[in-house]
Formats: structure tokens, sequence, C-alpha cells
């Protein structure tokens, strides 16, 4: 059995919204990413098989990639993504903070709404790990 994380919260907006600010690039550029970090899109093509491909830079100038492929885009109820660490041209590398995190992460989003909040729920699993990454996620 593949380990999984599970996160669960709601927000005071319809669920349109906060889909929105999870799949709208002029959103993402205000929030995504570690706080203080400098966030830039290479890449963002929202549809099945499309690349979200950007680069976050640390305060300290040290430069990481992340490269996203849309499996699933179902506005505004489900999104799901493959994720993975990458390099500049985009291929697949190392996590630069733990050599044995899972090269690759599906990722599956569900938007749903209750009393006028939005209910987001992110189911992450690791593809495909080897037996150390399992240790590690």
């Amino acid at each position: 059995m593949f380990p999984k994380t599970e996160i669960t919260r709601s927000f005071n907006a319809h669920r349109e919204l906060v889909f929105k600010a999870f799949t709208e690039s002029e959103h993402l550029q205000n929030w995504w990413g570690p706080k203080g970090w400098a966030f830039d899109i290479s890449k963002f093509e929202l549809r099945q098989e499309g690349v979200f491909h950007y680069s976050q830079t640390s305060p300290n100038g040290n430069v990481m990639w992340v490269k996203f492929v849309y499996h699933e885009v179902n506005a505004p109820e489900k999104l799901v993504y493959t994720s993975c660490f990458s390099d500049e041209m985009g291929n697949i590398v190392r996590a630069p903070f733990n050599e044995n995190w899972p090269l690759e992460t599906l990722n599956t989003f569900t938007f749903t709404e209750h009393e006028g909040k939005a209910i987001l729920t992110m189911i992450g699993t690791p593809v495909s790990p080897t037996e150390e990454e399992m240790k590690t996620y």
C-alpha cells in the first residue's frame, strides 16, 4: 500500500473562486510558494496534458524549479495533476532538500461547497515510489 497525504481546508468563499485561485496564473502570482520567495511562471497550460512549469527563488538567491502535468481539469469540481521537481528545461530532478523524496506525486484536488464555504480536499500519493522513497514520504 502506498502512503497518502490528505488535507482538507475550508474557505470563506465560493468554490468557483477557490478553484480559480489554484488554476489562474494571475491569482497564483499572489500566493503560491513559500512566503518571501519570488515566483516566476515559465509555462502555464491549464488543460489535460498541459504543463505548469515555474521557478521559486529564495531570499538568498537559491532557485528551485517545479513542473505539473495536468491529467484532469474539471472546473470548479476537480483538478488532478502530477508534480515533480525539475530543472529549467522541465526535466525531472530529485528534490533539492531530500534525495529520497519521491520523483513524482499524483495530486487530486476536490472542490465542494457547504453552507456557502468552499471545501478543498487535497490528496497526494507518490507515483511508483522506490522502497527508500516510501520511508521518506
